[in-house]
């Protein structure tokens, strides 16, 4: 688990258009159960946030749903689709339960990592791409596989990662 320092980030507040869709979402759940929205409100404050959960974007959410500060970085923490740092513009998280193991996904990770020069957790010096591993994304008949934002990417092999990272370098330099 990673660890999170407590006031080490600037203030975070939601911006009109995100604190109207908050309201929305908050205003589905009874008032004593505004921690029902923590999952959905967490997930529009990270794209706000330039992709991450910081602790000023924690605070804030708790403070918005007031609940106490840790039950937002407990949940944070648990699901990986939440950053707990800044990473690159693409985030290659693979699958590395049972099934994808047993079909190489530690092959094209190592692969991967010596392609792009970074291990897992770690961005490129450009900005562009970070390395994660995740627990089972739910898709073990496309194995092996990842997730690349709100796409996955199955059954991977060392030319798919090739014709991936090309492409979506192409589409960064127009």
């Amino acid at each position: 688990m990673e660890k999170i320092k407590v006031n080490s980030s600037p203030p975070f507040s939601f911006n009109e258009e995100n604190l109207l869709e908050a309201k929305r979402i908050l205003a589905m759940y009874p008032e004593d159960r505004s921690k029902s929205a923590l999952l959905r409100l967490l997930h529009i404050a990270q794209k706000q946030n330039n992709g991450f959960c910081s602790v000023g974007v924690m605070d804030y959410i708790a403070d918005f749903l007031k609940i106490k500060p840790i039950e937002v970085y407990e949940v944070a923490t648990f699901y990986t689709m939440y950053h707990l740092k800044p990473l690159g513009k693409h985030v290659f998280e693979f699958c590395q339960t049972a099934t994808c193991a047993t079909v190489g996904v530690e092959k094209i990770i190592d692969y991967t990592c010596n392609k792009l020069g970074i291990g897992i957790g770690e961005t490129t010096h450009d900005g562009l791409f970070s390395i994660k591993t995740v627990e089972c994304l739910g898709a073990c008949g496309y194995a092996p596989m990842m997730q690349l934002g709100e796409d996955y990417v199955e059954h991977l092999t060392e030319s798919k990662i090739d014709e991936l990272i090309q492409n979506l370098r192409n589409q960064e330099n127009g």
